[in-house]
């Protein structure tokens, strides 16, 4: 498989086994290579992220680092009439659909001959490559802001790895990381482009669930874009293997406490605006910066899609409604089921949103929140 590194500022080409995060200019890199999907051949496999193996940039199956996750159900749900289909996310090993790109980056990163690994995260992310890295061996630091939820930070202790609680908002933990990435191998799941190859086989599994069919329209909370990114890949991937004819609209939730990426497309910003204060019931999003924000909006406009904000009355009375239907999710996987009640649409419309994470990952939010009655 030849698999190259691309600056996205520039287009300067990078070997694969360079172990940069970025490009000599700053810039986020992606990658370039030919994947393939056989369909005879996925069908017959076990029903993991992994049956899309040749679309995915890993060289040898020996330093795939799995637990057999992925192939999460398609679920429909359904309130005042409008119906909507869950991916349940939430029921990945660690408790979100982050497990997905930290497999494919921590494969990549054994396959480097990498022995530590450095990450920062608000939980969800530090959970899935703390975990990955253990069962492959590899040591692991995970820099945190220090009012990450506790329930995560255990999770992440548990699995071996060095904590590091920082004070003050989630770019300052993300520049820890980076000054401790000098040193070491940065599996971010921002700068790292292998994580975005492995979020993509949501998009796959989408169209396999489907029969083969795209969705109308996908619902994602964006704060790095991690999910909305990567399902963009796989569609794209989908699209130019001619197994789907156009893409679907890919729709960005944020959090109108903190919402960076809603005031570039509202306003036609060319930088990212300055948010004072970011505090929300959807941690997992709260990003005041985002890294790739250029290339999310260049995806929205690509598939005709747009940004909604929700506010926190509207996060948590979602929050409440899933939950009263037996889905215990977090905050931050609420904000998509509150931008769909916003979601005009139009009827007959195939609508999918993920369940991005646990509710047991955030008990002393749910602990906070009004009664369920």
């Amino acid at each position: 498989m030849n698999i190259e590194l691309f600056c996205q500022e520039t287009g300067k080409i990078y070997e694969a086994e360079d172990r940069r995060w970025r490009s000599e200019s700053g810039a986020p890199l992606d990658i370039r290579f030919v994947p393939e999907i056989n369909l005879d051949q996925v069908k017959a496999r076990p029903p993991t992220m992994w049956r899309y193996r040749e679309a995915l940039p890993i060289a040898e199956d020996r330093h795939i680092v799995s637990v057999h996750e992925g192939f999460t159900p398609l679920v429909p749900y359904e309130i005042e009439g409008k119906r909507l289909l869950l991916k349940q996310e939430q029921l990945f090993p660690t408790g979100s659909f982050k497990d997905r790109g930290a497999s494919l980056l921590i494969s990549r990163a054994l396959e480097l001959g990498v022995d530590r690994v450095v990450e920062d995260s608000s939980g969800n992310a530090g959970a899935a490559v703390a975990a990955y890295a253990a069962r492959a061996g590899i040591e692991c630091d995970i820099y945190v802001p220090d009012a990450t939820s506790p329930a995560k930070l255990a999770q992440i202790e548990r699995y071996g790895a060095r904590l590091h609680k920082i004070p003050g908002n989630r770019e300052k933990t993300a520049e820890a990381a980076r000054e401790a990435a000098e040193d070491h191998f940065y599996a971010s799941h921002v700068w790292n482009p292998y994580f975005f190859q492995g979020t993509k086989t949501f998009a796959f599994e989408i169209w396999e669930q489907l029969g083969g069919r795209m969705p109308d329209a996908v619902i994602l909370p964006a704060g790095h874009g991690t999910l909305l990114i990567g399902a963009f890949l796989g569609f794209q991937d989908l699209l130019m293997l001619g197994y789907i004819d156009c893409l679907p609209k890919l729709i960005a939730v944020q959090a109108a406490n903190c919402a960076p990426l809603y005031r570039m497309w509202r306003d036609g910003l060319k930088a990212v605006p300055t948010i004072e204060d970011s505090e929300t019931l959807a941690e997992g999003i709260a990003i005041t910066r985002p890294t790739r924000a250029h290339q999310m909006l260049e995806i929205l406009r690509a598939t005709n899609g747009e940004v909604i904000v929700v506010s926190e009355s509207e996060i948590e009375n979602a929050l409440l409604q899933i939950c009263r239907q037996g889905l215990y999710v977090e905050p931050t996987s609420a904000t998509a089921i509150a931008a769909w009640m916003k979601y005009p649409g139009t009827e007959g419309e195939t609508v999918v949103a993920p369940l991005t994470g646990h509710g047991l990952k955030s008990t002393e939010k749910m602990l906070k929140l009004g009664k369920t009655g």
